[in-house]
């Protein structure tokens, strides 16, 4: 193990000394040295048994007088990906969570982008010197495996937002927080069914990382309760120059393969899919039940949209809680949360008639 420089060793261990607990930013900005430089001493002086580590810092495992120091507060990153739609919610629950934790959050908004999360988590760890990171990253697209690995390799904790990852060679888990889409979806299906739908179709955003586990659900659901999965179309995103072709087309899937009810991933397709079946004269949900997918914006559609709710607050909560914990124990083994989303039924999904 290379050791510490002795002064930077002997200045640190006299701070910690006199004041019984050091902060990794003070530390930093008094050394003229980086905060990851600063944490890479800690972890030595704590791998020699002579501080213990503790949210955004260090104390001595004996402080002076035999008290205890309250631990330092540390600051977390955060980068989603959208700062309108989906993750207010999840920063709103992450932003309870870190002022009753007595801990700093700092937000950057990324795009769906691995240059723009590279970007994000450079600043975040080098400049601002964050004591761990909140991320919901690009994983799938080109650069994703770089990204994780980058992600994987930096010396603060991560947890993924609505994301998961295994590390390769061997697969190791990255921490993690995500809804159960795939259950979310099973759940719709259900509710369909004890309306007596029989042929229940899926439309989904064909760029959307949640969309997969959304077909899984539906598929799933549909095989379990014996029912017909019709149609099963990808779409384009409602602002794409062809949308209006694309809802005809789904639409006219649909009524050519007799189907009665129907999953649509996100809100804002759902919503212009309703609106195109009343100009079609298609009655929802006289012909055609709809239920969306987000619960962002469903419930102020005409007529008020049944929508899957992803738990966002409790994903934000639960993140910065298991954050919080993995700074307190390193050690600790890890964790993956998923948590489940709820159906908020209103007045587009009906029986057949």
């Amino acid at each position: 193990m290379t050791s510490l420089p002795v002064t930077r060793r002997d200045q640190l261990l006299d701070v910690l000394r006199r004041e019984g607990t050091v902060r990794v930013s003070d530390i930093a900005s008094a050394l003229g040295v980086t905060p990851v430089t600063v944490r890479r001493d800690i972890t030595q002086l704590a791998n020699e048994g002579l501080v213990r580590r503790v949210h955004g810092g260090a104390t001595l495992l004996a402080p002076p007088g035999g008290d205890e120091e309250t631990p330092a507060v540390a600051t977390l990153g955060m980068v989603v990906p959208s700062l309108d739609y989906y993750y207010p919610g999840v920063l709103q629950g992450a932003r309870e969570a870190a002022a009753r934790l007595g801990v700093r959050l700092v937000l950057r908004g990324s795009s769906y982008q691995v240059e723009d999360d590279e970007r994000q988590v450079t600043g975040l760890v080098e400049t601002v010197g964050v004591d761990g990171l909140l991320i919901a990253p690009n994983l799938s697209g080109p650069g994703g495996d770089a990204l994780l690995a980058r992600l994987a390799g930096l010396d603060v904790p991560v947890v993924l937002l609505e994301r998961t990852a295994t590390i390769p060679p061997h697969g190791a888990p990255m921490e993690s927080v995500v809804s159960d889409h795939a259950l979310g979806a099973s759940i719709a299906v259900h509710h369909l069914a004890s309306l007596g739908h029989r042929r229940i179709g899926l439309a989904y955003s064909q760029a959307s990382p949640t969309a997969p586990k959304v077909r899984t659900g539906w598929l799933g659901a549909c095989e379990e309760l014996g029912l017909d999965a019709a149609p099963d179309l990808s779409m384009v995103n409602y602002r794409d120059p062809i949308w209006r072709t694309e809802v005809d087309r789904i639409l006219d899937a649909c009524l050519a393969a007799g189907t009665t009810a129907l999953l649509v991933h996100s809100d804002p397709e759902a919503i212009s899919l309703v609106e195109r079946c009343e100009e079609r004269g298609i009655r929802v949900p006289g012909q055609l039940s709809v239920v969306a997918y987000d619960d962002e914006v469903a419930g102020m559609a005409n007529p008020p949209l049944t929508a899957v709710r992803p738990p966002r607050r409790s994903i934000g909560r639960t993140a910065v809680e298991l954050l919080v914990g993995r700074l307190g124990e390193p050690a600790r083994a890890v964790h993956r949360v998923t948590v489940t989303p709820e159906l908020m039924i209103r007045e587009s999904t009906a029986p057949p008639s």
